[in-house]
């Protein structure tokens, strides 16, 4: 089982910029799509964005031209660099790999973006 640790959220401002990193225990990274999933206090978790074991990235509507979401295989970790958060953004992030024989969790951190 893959485990995955999840760092950087916490209290920011509207406006501001948080990065959240993801670490993959194990030796499949290489070979997984990682991405990050948020669930917003009282509603359902929805995909923020996605990268392939390729590179190819997808985000969701709402975060287009404000999160990137990058990799770096030699450290098994995925990135989500957020600028300028809005209050909406507020939600608990969590991290998921993906690979051919299934998939785990992260934990979760949580991210909020308040005045």
């Amino acid at each position: 089982q893959v485990q995955l640790v999840e760092s950087g959220g916490g209290l920011v401002q509207p406006g501001g910029s948080l990065r959240l990193s993801c670490v993959a225990s194990g030796n499949i990274f290489d070979i997984a799509t990682m991405a990050w999933y948020r669930q917003p206090p009282g509603k359902q978790r929805e995909l923020v964005a996605d990268i392939t074991s390729s590179g190819r990235k997808d985000y969701g509507d709402s975060v287009k031209g404000r999160f990137t979401i990058s990799r770096d295989n030699a450290k098994n970790t995925v990135y989500l660099q957020m600028n300028n958060l809005k209050p909406e953004d507020t939600a608990v992030y969590y991290c998921n790999l993906q690979y051919y024989r299934g998939g785990s969790w992260g934990q979760g951190t949580q991210v909020t973006v308040s005045s």
